[in-house]
């Protein structure tokens, strides 16, 4: 199978840590697998993969424009030079001249039931998308069961068609976290030694509801002699609201904008933390939640979409308003037995997401996309 890995962005989010994740465990599975990536990640895959074949792309798909051109027009040459029986293509979309069996990965469904937190031509590109992907790809994969439920609701989409498979945790780089590598997350983010506080980790946006976490955080904090800091950990968005909640956060409480952190210092970072907060407004899957679990965190998420599926009776839940994040970040740090019941819990059932099972279910996906290809389904 070819993997096309050209849509991976150099800051390793969500979907970059899918796909970096599953090559290297298709790898380390026996799998005869091949990957396209842009040219400056040809040396990680060689590394991530040492069996697999790593194809560079000559042209540049650095842009979204770009990549497209490439994925509909020299992809599809590419797929027939290398003689490939199945493309997976793990973001949305898939080159529609291409002669191999096709899979593509579904990330989730906000795009049809929150429009409103994309920009709107964002929304759009991949609304289409997804209802081609649909009715092109021999199978498309989706990271948990309320993603098929959304899909078969709002596009139509035919269960049969649909795999789920749900994502793993690297455990060698999120794990329980060393006393120095909690000292280094400290000080990578302007804590001292003995400072609490509470930790946000994903990409700065309105899907994340983060504003209304920056409100909670305040009122929680709200006559405490020694209240802890709010770290927020991630990529710039375009979440306008953010900087209104902080302007009206009072000078005592203490809000960081860490930006984006490096891999090394998530586990001490997430880890190191009174409690990991993740209030979303809709998840496809929450690998940010399975990764604090696996670090042994106490987690703060909601209910939304896939949430439940990965933290299940291992994390504490709240409504997605202000009021009700800061009641539920308010009873966590005055109850320490109880952040210590599910961080143990948590580091229990994180144990249970593995790449290793990730990548031997997309195998059994490709040899059903590949049936269905030849029977000409």
């Amino acid at each position: 199978m070819l993997i096309d890995a050209t849509a991976v962005p150099a800051d390793r989010g969500g979907v970059g840590r899918y796909v970096d994740s599953l090559v290297a465990a298709l790898d380390a599975d026996g799998a005869r697998v091949s990957v396209v990536c842009q040219p400056r990640d040809a040396g990680l895959y060689s590394l991530l993969a040492p069996h697999a074949r790593v194809v560079p792309t000559s042209e540049s798909v650095s842009t979204r424009t770009a990549r497209l051109t490439w994925e509909q027009t020299t992809l599809p040459r590419l797929v027939r030079k290398l003689g490939v029986d199945v493309l997976h293509s793990p973001h949305y979309t898939l080159p529609l001249a291409a002669q191999a069996a096709s899979v593509v990965t579904l990330h989730d469904a906000t795009f049809f039931t929150d429009p409103a937190l994309h920009h709107s031509i964002k929304a759009r590109f991949f609304r289409g998308w997804t209802r081609t992907s649909l009715l092109r790809a021999s199978l498309c994969v989706v990271p948990s069961q309320a993603t098929a439920t959304e899909l078969a609701r709002v596009a139509g989409a035919d269960p049969a068609a649909l795999s789920v498979i749900q994502h793993g945790v690297d455990g060698d780089r999120f794990h329980p976290p060393t006393a120095d590598e909690v000292a280094a997350a400290r000080a990578e983010v302007g804590l001292g030694e003995r400072d609490e506080y509470v930790a946000f980790l994903g990409a700065l946006e309105p899907r994340k509801n983060v504003p209304a976490l920056i409100r909670g955080f305040a009122a929680a904090c709200r006559g405490r002699v020694d209240p802890p800091s709010l770290v927020l950990a991630g990529q710039p968005g375009w979440d306008r609201q953010i900087e209104r909640a902080l302007d009206a956060v009072p000078h005592r409480v203490r809000v960081i904008r860490a930006g984006y952190l490096p891999f090394g210092m998530l586990a001490g970072f997430l880890g190191g933390a009174a409690l990991v907060a993740y209030p979303s407004l809709g998840e496809g899957f929450g690998l940010p939640v399975l990764e604090a679990m696996a670090c042994g965190a106490c987690v703060l998420t909601t209910r939304r979409l896939a949430l439940p599926e990965v933290g299940g009776d291992a994390v504490e839940y709240c409504g997605t308003g202000a009021g009700d994040i800061g009641a539920a970040v308010a009873a966590l740090l005055d109850d320490p037995e109880r952040r210590r019941e599910l961080a143990e819990a948590a580091q229990r059932r994180a144990k249970e997401f593995t790449w290793g099972q990730c990548a031997e279910a997309h195998r059994e996906a490709y040899g059903v996309a590949a049936t269905r290809h030849r029977r000409g389904r």
